[in-house]
């Protein structure tokens, strides 16, 4: 990672107005390391940058450690999913492949995000298998899991009680269960699966038990399934400045750069904090900021206190206008032209982000804060409005002509900027003149030659081509959206539609109908029009997957999967078959992309048949053809690099 501009800056004077001051110092709480956690759980947080656990996971994590049953109270987003996966991957028998813990939350989704976390913090514990169970996927994916082996089930109390009926999940080695958010299973009508499930697994299991209320349904099933919990009640920060407006943008991960490219290029700012989870991803994001003409730095828990007082007098100076940090760097960071922060990673908890947002609207100035929600994390607005007794209000991205009206302002700035300068211009009076006569060109001519010359390759507006990406996620969010309007009545129920019918016919037609989808990866679409195949300057070399080619194409150009065809993966290059008719822009945003590092240099490829229609197999080369799934390659998509929409840059005087 190349240094950040801001380290390259002469270190400022310290005086009264620019010295870097900070709030005073908090009471220094307990570690992660202090609470008692396995090394190599450890190491994973530190991967992540979470270096502080919040007051939720230093009161929960030494008693389950222990081996003592918890009853917690806390709203979602204080953080309480480390502060029982932590200790259960701590006291984790990686030898022994019977589940040894259960997590029942309410929801597919939040059983997805407690499974995602698991995983990340299992990520150097070699040979843990996590497994979401939930209704609506197919019995064939769980069931193969569950037959390899798995030691953590996390999964919605339908689809559980499914299993245990058909005898396919056994719980008799369970160590571990966890009830999460469970007033919200209650009331979704899970009450008498929940206490079939904790009837049903072993009497010496640890039992915890988190609640953002108490009622009296509650207690009940404390009082007979756990065996003298501790009670942890964690109390929230409630509110934050009135003077602080809340924004929120729906918007995929892979689309977040761009996103935040067009915010910054609309709003009116002086200076900015986006915040981000992780150490690297402050550098990451910082780097793809100043790609595209931000003046950007990144400060984290690496960086030393010299540098970190740089940057931040340099922000305050006026001389650098975006920091990109983490929670733990921005801490105690008091500087009044900070005007907006951005929620790049929303936070998980409450306090994080009263935190956060408490960065802007300072020494009373108003101030914006504008968080970036996937669909999935939507969740965590509620427990937000709740914690800062304020609504969010939902924004809308910017559009192509939102974006190229204010371009078009700042060049008319620019021109009557550098007009202003008329000492400088009278020099250059005499040379147009020159020109103009001795080359027959009109001024306008000259004047429109200039323009190009300072701005560069980049262009100075954007094309209606670029709002694609941003159309197609809308487009599929209302789909979705239609999609579970028609299912409503068979999910709001959580997972109890899966259990209507139980009998075995019923259940042999779902794992072979999964089975199949899972043998054909998934539902064919029709495609239409001709492909051309191009040369990447990665290979087999560069340890490169067709996951990883199709993840960064399809981000960095806006593509979607049904978008690629054969893709033949070479010792030091790759061929890949795209559609021959994307425009110039989208081949110079795909040219600049970088996969494991690499800039790919994407180009036509001169040594196999340039067109073929995108319903026929693979290329015949010398006997060899290989058929192409339906629909393109079926991977997941990757983040996008470093380019994309860049902001007009004003010329240089």
């Amino acid at each position: 990672m190349s240094a950040t501009d801001a380290q390259n800056e002469p270190e400022a004077p310290q005086t009264p107005d620019t010295a870097a001051t900070t709030e005073p110092a908090e009471p220094a709480g307990p570690t992660f390391a202090d609470l008692g956690l396995d090394d190599l759980v450890l190491k994973a947080l530190k991967d992540v940058g979470y270096e502080t656990p919040s007051a939720i996971q230093a009161a929960t994590i030494p008693p389950l450690l222990e081996g003592r049953d918890v009853l917690g109270t806390a709203q979602t987003g204080t953080g309480k999913t480390a502060a029982f996966a932590l200790p259960i991957l701590s006291r984790l028998d990686v030898s022994q492949h019977a589940p040894q813990a259960l997590v029942l939350a309410p929801t597919r989704e939040l059983a997805l995000q407690v499974c995602e976390a698991f995983e990340r913090y299992a990520s150097h514990l070699r040979g843990v298998h996590v497994l979401p169970v939930y209704g609506g996927q197919g019995y064939g994916v769980q069931l193969s899991a569950l037959r390899r082996g798995v030691h953590v089930v996390v999964g919605t109390p339908g689809r559980i009680m499914d299993h245990l009926e058909k005898g396919t999940l056994d719980l008799s080695e369970l160590k571990y269960l966890v009830l999460d958010e469970a007033d919200e299973m209650l009331k979704m009508g899970f009450a008498e699966d929940v206490e079939t499930i904790l009837a049903d697994t072993p009497d010496d299991k640890q039992v915890a038990l988190f609640s953002a209320t108490m009622p009296a349904a509650i207690r009940r099933i404390s009082a007979q399934y756990l065996k003298d919990p501790d009670e942890i009640n964690v109390k929230t920060k409630t509110t934050t400045g009135a003077n602080i407006t809340q924004r929120y943008l729906v918007v995929s991960y892979a689309q977040k750069v761009d996103a935040l490219t067009r915010i910054l290029e609309v709003e009116a700012f002086e200076g900015v904090i986006v915040f981000v989870r992780t150490k690297n991803e402050t550098e990451t994001l910082a780097e793809k900021l100043r790609a595209r003409g931000f003046s950007a730095a990144a400060i984290n828990g690496d960086i030393a206190q010299a540098q970190r007082e740089r940057t931040v007098n340099q922000l305050k100076a006026g001389k650098l206008d975006i920091l990109v940090a983490t929670d733990v760097a921005a801490r105690g960071l008091d500087v009044d032209r900070i005007s907006h922060v951005v929620n790049f990673d929303i936070p998980t908890d409450t306090e994080s982000y009263v935190h956060r947002i408490g960065r802007t609207g300072r020494a009373g100035r108003t101030g914006d804060a504008i968080s970036f929600v996937t669909p999935r994390e939507r969740r965590l607005l509620s427990s937000i409005e709740r914690a800062t007794r304020q609504p969010l209000t939902q924004m809308q991205l910017p559009t192509v002509e939102d974006v190229n009206a204010t371009r078009l302002t700042r060049f008319d700035e620019g021109i009557t900027a550098a007009l202003a300068e008329t000492a400088r211009i009278e020099g250059f009076r005499d040379v147009i003149a020159h020109y103009v006569s001795h080359h027959d060109v009109p001024e306008a001519d000259v004047a429109a030659a200039l323009a190009v010359l300072a701005q560069g390759d980049t262009p100075l507006l954007l094309s209606p081509e670029d709002d694609r990406p941003f159309r197609d996620t809308r487009s599929r969010e209302a789909r979705d959206r239609d999609d579970r309007g028609e299912r409503r009545f068979r999910d709001d129920r959580g997972d109890r539609g899966d259990r209507g019918d139980r009998g075995s016919d019923r259940f042999r037609d779902d794992r072979a109908r999964s089975d199949r989808e899972d043998r054909d990866g998934r539902r064919s679409r029709p495609r239409s029009g001709p492909f051309a195949s191009y040369r990447i300057a990665v290979g087999r070399r560069q340890k490169v997957d067709p996951r990883q080619i199709v993840g960064a194409l399809a981000n960095e150009g806006g593509l979607r999967r049904e978008d690629f065809g054969h893709i033949d993966i070479r010792p030091d290059f790759s061929l890949v078959e795209l559609p021959a008719d994307l425009s110039n822009d989208v081949l110079d945003r795909l040219s600049g992309t970088r996969i494991s590092g690499k800039l790919i240099e994407l180009r036509p490829d001169t040594g196999r048949p340039q067109r073929r229609d995108r319903d026929g197999g693979g290329y015949d080369r010398g006997g060899y053809d290989r058929p192409r799934r339906e629909g393109g390659y079926d991977r997941d998509r990757a983040p996008r690099e470093d380019r994309g929409d860049r902001p007009f840059r004003k010329p240089r005087h």
